[in-house]
């Protein structure tokens, strides 16, 4: 059997292998292993050869190609959206807060809240921290 097949075969079952994990490391192996059926097939040079292409492929493929592509595929995990990303903010006490009333200034909107600690009474102008959001009332505790 010809190398140039070996590497070809060799670069099929990474790529497939890639497919199960996702993680775009044996994607490089493949390009790798691609390039050195190529070289293999082209150029007919021997075994070291091709393995010294799939070795220089291969980590120029992990160092140059795969961070740009996975910073491009895979997504931030640090971002908080939606009423996760109003967690941990100050607000601002515009009305005193109880257990049953209160109102805060969050982010330039105005949200009902209620301390974390039910015996806790917060004052206007006092500055408190959310601490989570229960529907459409922000939970706030004293700021340090």
């Amino acid at each position: 059997m010809p190398a140039a097949l070996i590497w070809l075969i060799f670069a099929l079952g990474l790529a497939g292998a890639e497919a199960l994990t996702g993680d775009m490391f044996l994607l490089m192996l493949g390009g790798g292993a691609l390039a050195a059926a190529g070289s293999s097939w082209l150029l007919d040079l021997p075994v070291w050869a091709d393995g010294a292409v799939f070795l220089v492929v291969s980590v120029l493929l992990l160092v140059l190609v795969r961070p740009a592509l996975r910073r491009r595929l895979i997504p931030a995990k640090g971002a908080q959206t939606g009423v996760k990303a109003l967690e941990g903010k100050h607000a601002l006490v515009l009305d005193r807060i109880t257990h049953d009333e209160g109102q805060v200034k969050l982010d330039g909107q105005v949200w009902t809240a209620r301390p974390l600690n039910d015996g806790d009474v917060f004052e206007p102008g006092e500055r408190v921290t959310v601490m989570h959001i229960d529907g459409a009332t922000a939970v706030v505790w004293k700021s340090p």
